[in-house]
């Protein structure tokens, strides 16, 4: 499938994973206080749960909810670069409050916050999970009447190996769906689950024990052929809308004045050999704000496949201020595409050891989406981007305008797995070489700066035509998850 794209994360913890045994060590229980607040609070929707069982594999709807009390629980997170670990705190009136690094080593969540422990019907048990949580989670509901209409917080946790910084919360008066399906090979029969926050988490965000706890009773049945399993729901972002009309009077010919979108790209990532001879890797460009990237496309009246491109700018307010001619957008007509790409937003070249081009990726044109949460602790971050997918971002064939959008703190990632937009190996002589990543390439995007538009990601290449190796130059202390499919 050409020119594959990575998908935002659509839930922070639909299905759970065994983690290694352990907990976070604990703080040091509070000091006995008045009556107060609880921060967080462990629910169920239902007390007695059914699962099937389908040849020997059991999802059990675990449904268990975390309840943010009268104030919100917000966590912040964020590394000052990738030599560095995550430094992370829950955000508190008062004096913020320091969250252990050996918590959050990734952005993925809080490491092993739940133990889960399961007992059969004769006492025994016969599970153990430690199973991390996603504040962040996909279900977001009021859970009291006089709870604020909606919550600011941003849905899911950060799936990018180059993340930067992250805000997770819970609204108050809100739940979120801590953990859905709990994966098992769960027999008939009958079982209790008791999911409990583990104790030095308790004791960091003073979780009273009573509220930390959770008891749900399971029967385990066999699955009956022909019956539908259960399926789980796909967020879908609400779509920005193009101006009306194409627009008119004179467009900004100096750099506007007042806040402007960065354009930046992350080192690159998901580096593999594909079929022995080629080079796939995933890009990522992302917008560090403080405005968005909005740009917006109009049809030619003389070509069918083609787009006036328009970019957007706005003031402090969010007034729309002006507009500039910026290129166009083609129409992609290919399997699997169907939908309009800006043709000026990146560039993929491999360099040799000297930093001299030696291939360049064919792929030229872009449909922007916010794929990627990269930093939403900047100043002007969208916790909750529009056009997270490609048919709201692109548009289709009926398109008479369409709006693209890089939101502030959103990233847009490609993953380049096809023949020319690959990098083709054959003829290239063994040694190191450099994956180049550069946004906003012929500089037509108006931005705050163009210095921070380009990374370098050092590679070596071994191997012989048609059975190439790579070895991939590690960067600080980011351990990425394996490619699918990795030669090396």
């Amino acid at each position: 499938m050409t020119g594959y794209r990575l998908r935002r994360a659509t839930v922070g913890a639909l299905t759970a994973v065994a983690m290694s045994a352990g907990i976070c060590g604990s703080t040091g229980a509070p000091a006995a206080a008045a009556p107060r607040d609880v921060p967080l609070k462990l629910e169920v929707a239902t007390k007695n749960i059914t699962a099937e069982n389908w040849d020997g594999d059991t999802a059990v709807p675990l449904n268990l909810y975390a309840v943010a009390g009268r104030r919100p629980f917000e966590i912040r997170a964020y590394r000052t670069s990738y030599d560095r670990p995550i430094s992370a705190w829950q955000v508190k009136p008062g004096a913020d409050r320091r969250i252990p690094e050996a918590s959050v080593p990734t952005f993925d969540g809080l490491r092993r916050f739940f133990t889960v422990r399961v007992v059969d019907g004769g006492g025994k048990q016969v599970l153990e999970r430690r199973l991390d949580f996603c504040p962040g989670a996909s279900e977001q509901v009021r859970r009291r009447p006089d709870a604020p209409a909606t919550s600011p917080y941003p849905v899911g946790c950060a799936a990018n190996p180059y993340t930067i910084g992250a805000v997770w919360g819970i609204e108050r008066g809100f739940a979120v769906r801590a953990v859905d399906y709990l994966e098992t090979k769960l027999k008939p029969g009958s079982y209790k689950i008791t999911t409990t926050v583990a104790k030095g988490y308790r004791d960091l965000f003073e979780i009273p024990a009573a509220d930390a706890t959770s008891t749900v009773n399971l029967k385990v049945i066999k699955g009956v052929e022909g019956k539908d399993r259960a399926r789980r729901p796909v967020r879908t972002a609400p779509e920005d809308q193009p101006a009306p009309v194409r627009p008119t009077g004179r467009a900004m010919i100096t750099k506007p004045i007042g806040p402007l979108p960065d354009l930046r790209s992350l080192p690159a990532w998901g580096i593999m050999i594909d079929r022995g001879r080629y080079l796939d890797f995933s890009a990522t460009v992302w917008n560090a704000g403080p405005s968005p990237l909005v740009v917006d496309g109009f049809r030619q009246d003389q070509n069918d496949d083609l787009m006036d491109a328009y970019q957007y700018f706005f003031n402090r307010s969010g007034k729309q201020i002006g507009h500039r001619r910026v290129g166009t957008m083609e129409w992609d007509a290919r399997d699997g595409h169907e939908h309009w790409h800006f043709t000026d937003f990146a560039r993929y070249r491999l360099l040799d050891e000297d930093k001299k081009v030696v291939v360049r990726s064919q792929k030229e044109a872009f449909c922007l989406a916010n794929t990627d949460a990269i930093d939403y602790t900047i100043k002007g971050a969208n916790w909750k981007p529009e056009n997270t997918d490609l048919h709201t971002a692109c548009g289709d064939r009926s398109s008479i305008a369409i709006r693209e959008v890089l939101a502030s703190g959103s990233g847009d990632t490609y993953v380049q797995s096809l023949p020319g937009q690959s990098f083709d190996l054959k003829g290239l002589k063994n040694g190191v070489y450099y994956i180049e990543v550069t946004a906003n390439p012929e500089r037509r995007l108006v931005e705050t700066s163009t210095g921070n538009n380009t990374t370098y990601r050092k590679v070596t290449i071994g191997g012989t035509n048609g059975h190439r190796t790579v070895t991939v130059a590690k960067i600080g202390v980011i351990t990425e998850p394996p490619p699918d499919g990795h030669e090396h």
